[in-house]
Parts: C-alpha cells; structure tokens; sequence
C-alpha cells in the first residue's frame, strides 16, 4: 500500500523514498519529520502511539480508509469445514478441542500462533488465562509475520488444526479465514490497560484505519497532501494488493504498479480532482 500511493505521488510530480520502520516509532518519526507520512494506522494496535504523538505536537490525522479492521486470533475455514473444533467461532468450543492443534512444540496443549511478541506482549497469554485455557492451551510467538502463512500452508498439508493471529484487511479475505468470538471488548479490560485476571480474556475491537502525516507536509507538498487525504481503500483494495504479494510473490514495487494499473478508476480521480484545482 505505501507503493500504491507512493506511485500516485510519483504520477503528481513527486519524488519518494521508502523508509522501513518499528510499527510503533513510526508515529514519533512522523512526529520529528523524520517520515513524512503513515498510511495505515490501526486502531487496535496504534491508536495509543498515534494519539500521543499528536498530543505531543508534529503529527496530524490525515483521515480514515473505508476498510474496518481487526486483529485477532482465527481459523482458515477448513478448520471448521472439517469440524476440528465444533462449535467455532464461539470461544467456548476451544475446552474441549485441544488435541486437534497440538504441536511437536506444544507440549500437548493446543497452541496459539501469535505474532512477533514486539506486536503486542502479552495481550493473548494473558487471554488464555483470563479464559481459564491455559492447562489447555499455549502461546508461541512467532519469529516474523511471514512465518503466520508458513504455519497456514504447514497446517493444511498435515491435515493438523492451527490457530494463528491474523488481521483484515489482509489476502486471508479472499482465502476464507474466520476470526474466534472472545468476550467483548471494552476499553481497560486488558491488563496492559488497567484489567486484570477477571477481564482479560476479552477480545480485540473493531476499529477504524486511519492515515497520519506531519504537520509540515500540507505545506511542502500542498498537491501530495491534499491527495493523500483523499486516499479511502476498501477492506477487497487492500485485500488484493496483500495478495499481489503473499499469494503471487510479487515484489512490493511490482505489486503495486500492477494494482495501480489495474485500478485507475479508483486512484486517478483522487489525483485528477487535486491537480484541477491546482490550476
């Protein structure tokens, strides 16, 4: 997605580098200018970041995407195709499932996929145990992000039940993937929140993808700006760009020029209308 919209600038007459960054210093590095611009902020994970680095000063929000998110543990549908754990998506069903997602390194216990602990600490073993699951149960964080469709692919070969963290939009759309019904969320039920044992083994919220840029970017680039804050990508756009990518193997830089070949009628009229006005 940065080069799908990094080829819109470049269409406009700007130039563009890529900087690979934390997840979580972006928000501070857009804030200092050392960015100019975030193009996915997510609600669940980013929100704290985000708004600190607004509070502080140098970051604005530059609007919100179509696409809803989430963030969450799931299933690909075979999973429940093959009644591996009946009762899915209801959290209640994974007392009585375990076995059918044991791994050679689980000890027994059915295990958890989770990202990189750096996303998110602690938030899912604490689930677990919040839930009363954790005899049952185990976290293993996985090394990177791509090692989450390692394990997809692994899975399905072994005919072996998985549970991983996932999120959408991302190319699991298209696939089939269902995420779990946990208890509902509310703000400060985990314990990183202020929650404790008795709130913790609640779910993650739905929430909003927003766009953050630095305060000076409306001004060097009035024309970039002014098109980036027209920039709203649906959950099926971000889908297939995610997919040009995870399923295709393409690179990032040809992934997106083909979106953007692809789907002219959905980014020219963002920088058509921008440079009409210009003149």
């Amino acid at each position: 997605m940065a080069h799908v919209i990094g080829g819109m600038f470049e269409e406009m007459g700007s130039r563009v580098e890529y900087v690979p960054v934390d997840n979580q210093a972006a928000f501070e590095a857009i804030r200092n200018g050392d960015l100019t611009i975030g193009h996915e902020v997510w609600q669940a994970t980013h929100q704290n970041a985000f708004y600190n680095a607004m509070e502080k000063g140098g970051l604005i929000d530059a609007g919100t995407h179509a696409a809803e998110t989430l963030e969450e543990m799931g299933v690909p549908n075979w999973v429940i195709e093959q009644d591996l754990c009946p009762g899915l998506p209801n959290w209640e069903a994974l007392k009585d499932c375990h076995e059918n997602f044991a791994t050679p390194d689980s000890g027994g216990k059915g295990r958890w996929l989770e990202g990189p602990q750096s996303w998110h600490g602690d938030v899912m073993p604490n689930r677990l145990k919040g839930l009363g699951l954790e005899d049952k149960w185990m976290v293993k964080f996985a090394g990177t992000g791509d090692a989450l469709w390692v394990e997809l692919e692994a899975a399905k070969k072994e005919g072996r039940g998985t549970i991983i963290f996932n999120w959408t939009p991302n190319f699991t759309d298209a696939e089939g993937f269902t995420f779990i019904e946990f208890p509902p969320y509310f703000d400060g039920c985990r314990i990183v929140d202020g929650g404790d044992m008795s709130t913790t083994g609640c779910g993650s919220p739905r929430g909003w993808l927003k766009k953050a840029a630095n305060f000076r970017f409306p001004v060097t680039h009035p024309q970039a700006y002014a098109a980036f804050t027209k920039v709203s990508f649906t959950t099926d756009q971000i889908g297939t760009m995610a997919a040009l990518v995870d399923q295709d193997k393409m690179t990032h830089e040809d992934a997106a020029k083909k979106w953007l070949a692809d789907n002219e009628e959905v980014w020219k009229p963002w920088t058509a209308s921008v440079l009409e006005e210009a003149n």
